[in-house]
């Protein structure tokens, strides 16, 4: 795991913000982030409507983005704290959810909240951990925001280093951008910037459920349970055009429960 100084950590924090606030232009066009209505948004949907049963819970979102899973987890009658680190990520999200009830959004570090103790009783974040700076510290922040018996909902992969077929399957992605022109909204024209981030970052080198697991132990979590993300890969391919589909095979993907005790 990589060791950073103070000042590098805050050095890297303004790097990933710039980026994702850049990013917010235009996220929303790129596959894999937007969820689209129908089959897509209940697959993304199920898991949360598993984890959080049909009583309202206090759910917070972290880096919620432009809120698409904040409208999955409203819709379902939960009152959101949704919450990021990049002004321009949020100004979408307001827009989009503007005039809602039970919708609280906070401009805040993912890291460090700032929010009281057992405030709530679900965390939810969408490709998230693998971006953290301080995993560690970040997963103890969110075991001490939590409820007694609160539970977290990660949704994540390992985005560095594809499946053995998904080498094949990126070269045939790549062959397709060649032939037709690159995919811009994809990670549009800073995927250079993005590889540089993520060499910097302690999952850099891909996130695997086995390696977060002793770490949510570590700071306390139990009734750990990893589940399979296919369900969502399978409902993103219907309707997708040939190079959006493929995308779904390059990568492992894991969606992850645990309790705080």
């Amino acid at each position: 795991m990589t060791n950073t100084t103070a000042g590098d950590n805050f050095d890297l924090k303004e790097e990933i913000r710039d980026y994702w606030s850049k990013r917010s232009e235009t996220f929303d066009l790129a596959f894999g982030h937007r969820i689209a209505p129908g089959p897509e948004a209940e697959a993304w949907q199920k898991p949360i409507r598993d984890m959080l049963g049909l009583r309202p819970q206090r759910v917070l979102e972290l880096a919620c983005g432009t809120g698409e899973v904040t409208r999955l987890i409203h819709d379902l009658g939960h009152d959101v704290t949704a919450l990021d680190f990049s002004e321009a990520m949020l100004a979408v999200a307001k827009r989009k959810h503007a005039g809602k009830d039970r919708l609280r959004f906070l401009l805040a570090d993912a890291e460090q909240t700032m929010e009281p103790d057992a405030t709530y009783d679900a965390i939810v974040c969408r490709h998230l951990v693998w971006t953290l700076t301080r995993p560690e510290e970040a997963l103890r922040e969110w075991f001490r925001i939590l409820k007694p018996g609160g539970r977290i909902l990660i949704y994540d992969g390992d985005w560095a280093t594809p499946k053995p077929f998904g080498r094949l399957v990126a070269r045939l992605i790549a062959l397709i951008d060649f032939c037709v022109g690159a995919d811009r909204n994809y990670d549009g024209a800073l995927s250079d910037r993005h590889g540089r981030i993520m060499q910097a970052l302690p999952f850099g080198h891909g996130l695997q459920a086995a390696e977060l697991i002793p770490l949510l132990e570590k700071v306390g979590f139990g009734a750990i349970e990893v589940h399979s993300h296919e369900p969502i890969a399978r409902a993103q391919r219907k309707g997708a055009n040939l190079r959006n589909r493929l995308r779904t095979f390059v990568y492992r993907r894991f969606i992850l429960t645990c309790s705080k005790p």
